[in-house]
C-alpha cells in the first residue's frame, strides 16, 4: 500500500487497502532483531486495548445521519438493523494512533524489512501451508495464472499464514477511522466510510456475526487481509461450500488472492523484475527513479539512460527502476516488470512486494529440498546386495 506503512494513494495502497490490507512498517535502519515474533507494526494485528467511555457511535448525529443515508441508498439494510449493528460500534483510540504515518526522517532499511519475513520459522510454515493446500494452490494457478509461490508469499507476510489475522473487532476499526480519522495526515474518512458501508452490506448478505469479527486496525480481513469491499469484489469461494469465507476459509483466501491479482492485470509467465545496475550519471538516475514503481520506460530506454539490465526480457513491455534503501548503506535496485506492478497493487510498496516475492521463492525452494527422492530406477538398483541365485533347474523368471 504505500511505501512506508501507509503511503496512500488508491489505499489499495489504502486503495491498495484496497486488497486489503496494511503491510508490516517499514524498519528504521534500527531495527527489530530477525525473528522477532511478530513484525514491526504487526504488534497492530494484536488484541486492542479496550475502548474508551466515549459514547457508542449510534448515538452521534453525523453517525445517524449516515445510516439514514444508508438506508435511502439501499432499501435492503433496515434503519432499525443499521440502528442496531452501528450502534455496537465503539471508538479505539489506539487505531488512531497506528493510523498514522512514522516519524519523518526515519531511514527505510530493505535488508532489515527483508529479514522479518524471509526467515526459518516462516520459511517451515510456509512449507506447511503449501503442503497442506497444494490441490487448491494448484487449482488457482491453472484458473488465473498465478504462481502458487507468490499466493504462497502474501499470505505468509500478511498473516503469517493464519497465525497473525488481527485482534481489532473489525466494526470499532472502520468506525473510528470513517468518524474519527485523526489530524495530522491526509483525510482518508471518506475511504473508511465506505468500507464501512461494504462492511455493513457484507454482514447483511452473509449474516456475519460483527460482534465477533476481528481483523487488522484498518479493518482488513481474514487470512489475505481484505478490506471489506476487496472480500465483495474479489472474494472466491473457491472450496465450493456455498460461501465466500474469507475470516475462516484459507482455500477461500488463496483463490481470492489470486484473483485479485489476475484481476489487476498479471501476466501468466512474466518475470515480476530482472537484475540491473543503475546508471552512474545522476540525472539520469534521476530520470529512471521519477515514475517510482510505476512501469513507464521500455528496456531499450533504460539502457539509453545508462542502466545495465540482466537481460532483456521478452516481448515490448514497460520497466520501473525500483530503488530499496538500506539505511545508511548503498540502495539496492532491481528492475520491476508490468508484474512486479501488479503485486503492489495488493499493497503499495517495493518492500513489500520484493519482501512477497523473496518469501514464496524461499519456501519453493525449500520445498525442493524436502520433497522424497524418487524411488531408483532398474537401472541404479543398488548392486552391493544382490538376491540368493535361484535353485538351479528353477523355471522361475526373475522379478
Amino acid at each position: 500500500m504505500k511505501a512506508s506503512r501507509l503511503r496512500i494513494p488508491a489505499l489499495l495502497a489504502l486503495p491498495a487497502l484496497s486488497g486489503l490490507l496494511l503491510p508490516p512498517a517499514l524498519p528504521s535502519a534500527a531495527a527489530a532483531p530477525s525473528g522477532s515474533r511478530q513484525p514491526a507494526r504487526q504488534a497492530a494485528h494484536a488484541a486492542p486495548r479496550a475502548p474508551t467511555n466515549l459514547p457508542p457511535y449510534g448515538l452521534r448525529e453525523d453517525v445517524q445521519s449516515y445510516m439514514r443515508s444508508l438506508n435511502e441508498a439501499d432499501p435492503s439494510l433496515d434503519l432499525a438493523w443499521l440502528e442496531r449493528t452501528v450502534g455496537q460500534a465503539r471508538h479505539v483510540p489506539q487505531v488512531t494512533r497506528l493510523i498514522m504515518p512514522p516519524p519523518v526522517g526515519t531511514p527505510k532499511n530493505w535488508q532489515a524489512y527483508r529479514e522479518r519475513f524471509i526467515e526459518p520459522r516462516r520459511i517451515e510454515a510456509g512449507v506447511a501451508f503449501w503442503a497442506e493446500h497444494a490441490a487448491a494452490l494448484a487449482a488457482a494457478e491453472q484458473r488465473w495464472g498465478v504462481p502458487a509461490e507468490l499466493v504462497v508469499g502474501i499470505i505468509g507476510v500478511e498473516t503469517f499464514y493464519g497465525r497473525i489475522t488481527g485482534g481489532f473487532r473489525v466494526l470499532d476499526a472502520l468506525a473510528t477511522l470513517a468518524f474519527d480519522f485523526p489530524s495530522g495526515r491526509s483525510d482518508r474518512s471518506g475511504f473508511f466510510r465506505d468500507e464501512l458501508t461494504a462492511l455493513l452490506q457484507l454482514a447483511h448478505r452473509q449474516n456475519l456475526d460483527l460482534q465477533a469479527l476481528r481483523g487488522s486496525y484498518a479493518g482488513a480481513i481474514g487470512w489475505g487481509q481484505f478490506m471489506p469491499s476487496s472480500w465483495t469484489r474479489y472474494g472466491v469461494d473457491f472450496d465450493g461450500d456455498g460461501e465466500v469465507a474469507l475470516q475462516r476459509s484459507a482455500v477461500d483466501s488463496i483463490g481470492s488472492v489470486a484473483h485479485f491479482l489476475a484481476a489487476h492485470g498479471w501476466q501468466a509467465g512474466l518475470v515480476t523484475h530482472l537484475s540491473v545496475k543503475p546508471p552512474a550519471d545522476g540525472t539520469a538516475l534521476a530520470t529512471l527513479l521519477a515514475p517510482d514503481i510505476r512501469p513507464t520506460f521500455s528496456a531499450s530506454q533504460m539502457q539509453a539512460l545508462g542502466a545495465v539490465l540482466e537481460r532483456a526480457p521478452a516481448g515490448d513491455g514497460r520497466l520501473a527502476l525500483v530503488q530499496l534503501h538500506n539505511g545508511t548503506a548503498a540502495p539496492s535496485y532491481v528492475a520491476g516488470t508490468e508484474n512486479f506492478w501488479v503485486v503492489t497493487r495488493y499493497n503499495w510498496s517495493a518492500y513489500y512486494a520484493m519482501a512477497v516475492i523473496e518469501l514464496g521463492r524461499a519456501i519453493a525452494a525449500q520445498r525442493l529440498l524436502e520433497a522424497p527422492s524418487p524411488a531408483p530406477t532398474p537401472s541404479t538398483v543398488p548392486t552391493t546386495a544382490t538376491a540368493a541365485p535361484a535353485p538351479a533347474g528353477s523355471t522361475s523368471a526373475a522379478r
